[in-house]
This record gives C-alpha cells, sequence and structure tokens, in this order.
C-alpha cells in the first residue's frame, strides 16, 4: 500500500518536474519526461512500474492516453484550421497510407521482422502523438499554417493508426487460422461504426443535457470525464482501440460545439492532460528493461534511419501535392514526426499477442517502438525550432506584445519596440482610433479582442505579454481576466486604477479580476495621452557592465516614466513604478521622457 503510494507520487513529482524544468530552461518537455523516466527506472531500479502496478497497468495507461485523445480533439476547432484543411486531410490518409506501405517494408527487409510483426508495427508508426507534439509546438512557436497542420495530423493520425494495427493483427489471425473473415469484418464495421458514430452522438447528447440545463453545473466536468472512459471501454468491448476514435470525434463534437462552459472544460482538461502526459511517459520509460535494449541491433539503427529519413519526407511530400503547401511547409512538415505514448503502448500490447500467436520476433515491438521514440523526441524536439527559424516558419524571433487600445501612447510604444525588432500587435474595436497605427504602418487588427472570431484569426501564440492601455478600466480589467489563463495571469497587464477608485472598489471588486498594475495610478491613460501630445517620447536604454540601473537612474530626467524592461532573452515585463528585479548587463529599460529632452532623442533611440 504504502509504496504505491509512494510511487504514484514520485510519478507526478518527476513528471512535473521534469515539465517545469523544460520550462525554466527552454528545452523540450518530452526530452526531460524520458531522461526522467529513465533514471528512475532502468537506470536506478528505483520504480518498476511492472512490477509495482501488475496487471492494471496496462489499463491504467489506456484511459490516460483515452483522456489526452479527447483533450485533443477538443482543441481542434474547424474554424481554427488556418487554412490547410486540404493538406491535413491528405496527410492523414494518403500521406498516412504511404507511410504504412513503406514502413512495413522497411521493417521487414531492414529490421528483419516477419511480415506479421511488420505489418502491425508499420501501422503502429503512422502515429505522430499529440503527447509529444503539443508540447513541442508550445515551445517552438512556428507559423500557424504548419502549427495547425502538424497538431490536426498528430490527433487524428493516432486512433487511425491503432485501428490499422488492430486490423493487421486480427488480419494475421484469419490468415494463421484462428478465425474466419466475417468475423473480421463484422467486427471491423461494428467497431469503426461505434467509433465514429458512437463518439458523435454521444457528443451530442452531452451537447443536448447541457443546452438545456438539464446538468448543473458542478456535475458536467464529472460526467464528461465518466462518459470519456465509459465509451472508450465499451468501444474496445467491440474492437480494441476503437476506443482512441470513439473519445477523438466526441472530443471533436463538443470542441467545435458553443456551449457556454467549453473554455472552463478545456483549462481543466488542459491541466489534467498535462497531469497525464507527464506521467504515462514517466511510467512507460522506466517500465523498459536494460536487457532489452541491450539486444538493439546495427539493422534496427538502419530501420530508424530509413524511418526518419525516407519514409516521413516520401511520404508527405507526395500526400500533399496539390494541398497548396509552399516546399518550406513540406519541408519542415516532412521531417518532424515525433512518436509518443500511443506508439509505445499500442507496441506493449501487440508484441505479447504476437509471440502467443506464433510470430516469436514480435516481442522486438516494444524495444523498437522505445527506440523509435527516443531518436524522433530527441532528434525532432531539439532540431524543430532551429530549423523553423532556419525556413523563416517561426513566428517571430522572441515574445511579443499584445497591445489591446489604439492610442498615442500604444503607438508610440510599438513604434519604439518595431525599432527594436521586438514584435507587437495593436488591437482596437474603434477604426478610427486604428488609423494612427496604420499611419505607422504598424501591425493591428480591428476587431473585439474578447469575440471568438479574433481570437481564431489572430495568432496569439506569438505574443506572451499583454497590455490593456485603453480609457475604460473596466475593459482592460476584462481583457486581463479573459486572457490570464491563456498567457499566465502573471503576463497580463492593465492601467493601475487611481487611489480613489482603488479605496472606493477595495471592499467590492473580486480579487480575481484584472491583471498585473502598469505604472503607477497617477499615470492614467489621460496623463499619457496628453504627455504625447506634448512631445515626450521613449526613450531605450541599454544596461551594460559600467551603466548598470544606477547609472541610468542617475541620468534619467526626474519626471521621466519608467515603462518597460526587455531582459537579454528578449522578456518583456511591463513596470509598475517600482525597481524591476535584478536588471542586468544586456537589458534594454524603455521610459518616457520629457520634450525638452528630445535632443537626445537622436543619441539614444
Amino acid at each position: 500500500m504504502n509504496e504505491v503510494v509512494l510511487a504514484l507520487a514520485m510519478i507526478g513529482v518527476a513528471g512535473v518536474g521534469a515539465q517545469w524544468l523544460a520550462w525554466r530552461w527552454s528545452l523540450p518537455a518530452i526530452v526531460l519526461l524520458l531522461v526522467a523516466g529513465f533514471l528512475i527506472g532502468p537506470a536506478t531500479g528505483v520504480l518498476s512500474p511492472t512490477a509495482l502496478f501488475g496487471d492494471l497497468l496496462r489499463p491504467t495507461v489506456a484511459l490516460g492516453v483515452a483522456v489526452i485523445l479527447f483533450e485533443g480533439g477538443l482543441s481542434l476547432n474547424f474554424q481554427r484550421i488556418g487554412g490547410v484543411e486540404k493538406a491535413v486531410w491528405r496527410l492523414v490518409l494518403l500521406g498516412a497510407f504511404i507511410a504504412f506501405l513503406l514502413g512495413a517494408l522497411n521493417a521487414h527487409y531492414i529490421a528483419e521482422l516477419s511480415w506479421p510483426s511488420a505489418l502491425v508495427f508499420a501501422a503502429i508508426l503512422i502515429v505522430t502523438g499529440p503527447t509529444v507534439i503539443i508540447p513541442l509546438l508550445r515551445q517552438a512557436r512556428l507559423e500557424r499554417r504548419v502549427s495547425s497542420l502538424l497538431r490536426w495530423e498528430a490527433i487524428l493520425a493516432d486512433p487511425l493508426g491503432a485501428l490499422l494495427a488492430v486490423f493487421m493483427f486480427e488480419g494475421y489471425l484469419v490468415y494463421h487460422g484462428d478465425h474466419g473473415f466475417w468475423v473480421l469484418a463484422i467486427r471491423a464495421v461494428a467497431g469503426l461504426l461505434i467509433g465514429g458514430v458512437g463518439g458523435w452522438a454521444l457528443g451530442r447528447g452531452l451537447i443536448w443535457l447541457f443546452v438545456g440545463g438539464r446538468v448543473p453545473e458542478f456535475l458536467k466536468v464529472p460526467l464528461i470525464f465518466v462518459s470519456v472512459m465509459g465509451a472508450y471501454a465499451l468501444s474496445d468491448l467491440v474492437l480494441e482501440e476503437s476506443g482512441l476514435l470513439t473519445v477523438t470525434v466526441l472530443g471533436l463534437v463538443l470542441g467545435n460545439s458553443r456551449l457556454a462552459s467549453l473554455e472552463e472544460l478545456k483549462r481543466f482538461k488542459e491541466a489534467v492532460t498535462i497531469i497525464l502526459v507527464s506521467s504515462v511517459f514517466i511510467v512507460l520509460t522506466a517500465s523498459v528493461q536494460l536487457g532489452s535494449l541491450a539486444e538493439f541491433g546495427l539493422e534496427d539503427l538502419a530501420f530508424i534511419l530509413v524511418l526518419l529519413f525516407v519514409i516521413r519526407p516520401i511520404s508527405v511530400w507526395v500526400g500533399t501535392i496539390g494541398a497548396h503547401l509552399s516546399w518550406k511547409e513540406r519541408l519542415l512538415v516532412g521531417w518532424i514526426a515525433p512518436r509518443g505514448i500511443v506508439a509505445v503502448a499500442v507496441s506493449g500490447l501487440f508484441a505479447r499477442s504476437l509471440v502467443e500467436h506464433g510470430a516469436p520476433d514480435g516481442e522486438r515491438l516494444a524495444v523498437l517502438s522505445f527506440a523509435v521514440v527516443v531518436a524522433t523526441v530527441f532528434a525532432h524536439g531539439f532540431s524543430l525550432g532551429p530549423f523553423a527559424r532556419w525556413l523563416g516558419l517561426s513566428s517571430h524571433t522572441g515574445p511579443g506584445l499584445l497591445i489591446v487600445g489604439a492610442s498615442r501612447f500604444s503607438v508610440a510604444l510599438a513604434t519604439k519596440l518595431k525599432t527594436l525588432d521586438v514584435p507587437s500587435l495593436t488591437v482596437d474595436r474603434n477604426w478610427g482610433k486604428l488609423r494612427l497605427s496604420r499611419n505607422a504602418g504598424l501591425t493591428n487588427h480591428y476587431g473585439e479582442v474578447l469575440s471568438e472570431e479574433v481570437e481564431n484569426e489572430l495568432p496569439l501564440e506569438n505574443y506572451s505579454v499583454l497590455l490593456a492601455v485603453t480609457d475604460n478600466d473596466d475593459y482592460n480589467a476584462l481583457v486581463t481576466t479573459n486572457f490570464g489563463p491563456l498567457m499566465g495571469r502573471g503576463e497580463v497587464y492593465q492601467f493601475a486604477p487611481s487611489e480613489e477608485q482603488s479605496e472606493k472598489e477595495k471592499f467590492r471588486r473580486v480579487v480575481t479580476l484584472g491583471g498585473r498594475p502598469f505604472l503607477t495610478p497617477e499615470h492614467s491613460y489621460n496623463d499619457l495621452e496628453t504627455k504625447i501630445r506634448e512631445g515626450w517620447f521613449i526613450k531605450a536604454s541599454e544596461l551594460t557592465d559600467t551603466y548598470g540601473w544606477t547609472e541610468f537612474q542617475e541620468a534619467l530626467p526626474e519626471t521621466a516614466i519608467v515603462l518597460m524592461l526587455i531582459d537579454p532573452t528578449r522578456k518583456l515585463r511591463p513596470l509598475n513604478g517600482t525597481k524591476p528585479a535584478m536588471p542586468i548587463a544586456g537589458s534594454t529599460i524603455l521610459s518616457l521622457v520629457p520634450c525638452e529632452y528630445a535632443a537626445e532623442r537622436e543619441k539614444t533611440s
């Protein structure tokens, strides 16, 4: 009992700890998860999931994968596909079929697997896996088209690859004489119907319950959780692994509905999925036996190299002919195809089954799949960002600023950021106010930033900090409250409310509303607009080893306003009148300087 509790705690701490270190060090999270799992598993023997959990290990992992795929389907909104619908379906259907055929030849002739094992393994490897690709996309910040294509392929190909592996295995059983062809045909049709139609029907049923107010708010998330697990289990009774298709379709149906509580559900599911992805990866890596890794040979290495450098590029280039992708987009997608949890989990299932039905080399599938996962995670995890930047498919070179509210001040700020190569986007629902931004040649968008349409149209992943600087404090609070869960509560800023307003609202305002304060209460919207009209300008000062924060303050005019710090990693930190934490050499400080110092503009700006 105590051992199981300790093991579960260790898995959770190792998984979330690896995610945090990856964020802290700007490394691919999936790489650190592999390292953590290997260290507490095969390397030290501290954790042995197989011995500890026994027969419960596989169904627990399977349910975790089901929830992960459901969350993936939930995040796929057809309005956000980014104009790559044709490419997605060609890649998932035609590209996957080409990858399957070439993969089977590769597994048989190069890895020297028997045909039954080769066909099953080739089907498994068309899965690219959202458990790997989504953390990579979160860090790489690709252009929206490429990001959408990789995300959709990963989530849609997962259940299809698992089902194809089942069909190959069942076909082998027919050939082996274990059951007849019609048994296979009936199970296949029933599995697909339950997976596709059943997932759609369940999704529509849940929408009907929620829209009609037939389920109280506090039971919605628990009901969806139970529905996901129940749908997965029932589908698997008919055809193994068809449950993955069911939960993916269920997620797609709910994700493309207009449920009022959908955003709350997505945020909760995202948190759960991060824990599940971390835990499942740790468990599967820790389950690998060192003895089995010793069997890895040169033919296995050759198999992986052909998979990476021949099969994936060919399947993508042929599969996306006529899909209106540029050669750069096809080149990047043709390289990036990391495998993850589903590949390892499904391989482990079929390895045992193939051996039991007369294919002794089936036991090699588990080792090969783990080797493929490690190779692709390291190769693609470390190369995605640099390769995308080299091709010009990365969103930008550093974190950007999303400015809500067009004004003289926001235009001056965006103009200065542009000279520093820091991307910014100004959004306003007033066409007239955006005129200054348009005339200055700045990136801007006309629309309501709180609307779903704007969220679908804007590449919000390009911007790491939000600054709400309209003339309406309540609207600023609403915007920062809405974007807090998306960008991080510590990355959304608004004008500090006046001291009089703060005193009045101290006992009335909900503390979770609004963002972090930008500047001090006396520097309001009207104050900054007046100063810009009077000729004040924004000055950029770079700190060096000999010109630090103290020297900067001594040189700064007494009435100047320090606005923002850009640290050496290009991270933006709007200020609130206090000294920034540890400003170091290489940082750039933006300040609003009085017009009488305009003579310094040419020297310092």
